[in-house]
């Protein structure tokens, strides 16, 4: 027996003292639900972030899939257990009691559909009529709010513009820096060439900057926080810190920045969208500083820092 019979055959036999009408009324309760928790998903969906917003709108239209294919399949076994509904020609007996019309989430009563003389659609395929276009509304939705999610301008274009803008202004052009965890000493590595100033590799960089953070702890650990606990570093993860800085390729910040201009005796220039440039450095040791970039949003995996170049 095939997956499909198999599950067919489950809904058979939970269905032998159930019946249509309650079938139906618990669908009509699970739709209910659904759409609250798919409201509550599309009042959270982030506005600004294409990529997110797009993977909400697909998990809504994933989620009221199966719900839609959960319900045939329970529908179809229950209708194999009961005959299709028919009203016979009028007889001359005693009229039944019409049966109470069917309303829903909003209230609005279902309005009859015009039929041969002799028949009548049941209650339950009127649902299913109506949840169907209740769908096919909801896809039509979900697919325009895709659409406008993918002609707005995404975060990262909006902050590319913004960072090329105060770079223009200053005669200076972006350089991209490859995303590799190094970006930050990468950077800097550029500008001291860019500024004709002593060269230093990358690995240099790193392990000058993981010394100077050791020999100057007392003046740093308060601005060293643990990411998960917010508690600042206890010994073992202060050591741990300087370590990944030397020996792997962790992502540099403020206090390496501040490190390396100290350890250069240069002040270093951070551009970014929002806000004034963040300088370090200016007061101890003058001169022209290295410009360097950092990026909010150019990689979904973090924050990135570019070099910059005299415009052509």
């Amino acid at each position: 027996m095939c997956d499909g019979d198999v599950a067919i055959a489950e809904l058979e036999s939970r269905l032998d003292e159930v019946s249509l009408e309650d079938i139906g009324a618990r669908h009509r309760r699970e739709r209910k639900d659904l759409q609250a928790k798919l409201q509550a998903m599309k009042k959270n969906a982030p506005k600004n972030n294409k990529n997110k917003r797009k993977e909400f709108l697909e998990e809504m239209a994933r989620l009221e899939g199966e719900l839609e294919q959960r319900h045939k399949a329970e529908l179809k076994a229950a209708e194999a257990m009961e005959a299709p509904v028919l009203v016979e020609p009028v007889v001359k007996e005693p009229a039944e009691k019409p049966e109470t019309e069917v309303t829903d989430d909003d209230g609005i009563e279902e309005k009859e559909e015009q039929l041969a003389p002799n028949q009548r659609v049941s209650k339950a395929q009127k649902r299913r009529d109506k949840k169907a276009k209740e769908a096919r509304a909801r896809e039509a939705e979900i697919k325009t709010e895709l659409q406008n999610a993918a002609n707005q301008p995404t975060p990262k274009l909006i902050e590319l513009q913004q960072i090329t803008a105060k770079l223009s202004q200053r005669q200076l052009s972006l350089h991209n820096i490859p995303s590799d965890g190094d970006c930050l000493y990468q950077s800097i590595r550029h500008q001291l060439i860019v500024n004709a100033l002593p060269g230093h590799s990358v690995q240099e960089l790193r392990e000058e900057t993981a010394n100077y953070v050791r020999a100057h702890k007392d003046s740093l650990i308060s601005y060293m926080i643990h990411p998960e606990t917010g508690d600042i570093l206890n010994d073992q993860q202060f050591e741990q810190y300087c370590h990944d800085i030397a020996k792997t390729h962790a992502w540099g910040g403020h206090i390496e920045l501040k490190a390396i201009s100290s350890l250069l005796r240069v002040p270093i220039e951070v551009i970014q969208a929002e806000g004034a440039p963040t300088l370090l450095g200016q007061e101890e040791f003058g001169g022209s500083p290295l410009i360097i970039c950092y990026h909010r949003h150019i990689y979904q995996l973090g924050a990135h820092y570019n070099s910059t170049v005299p415009a052509a």
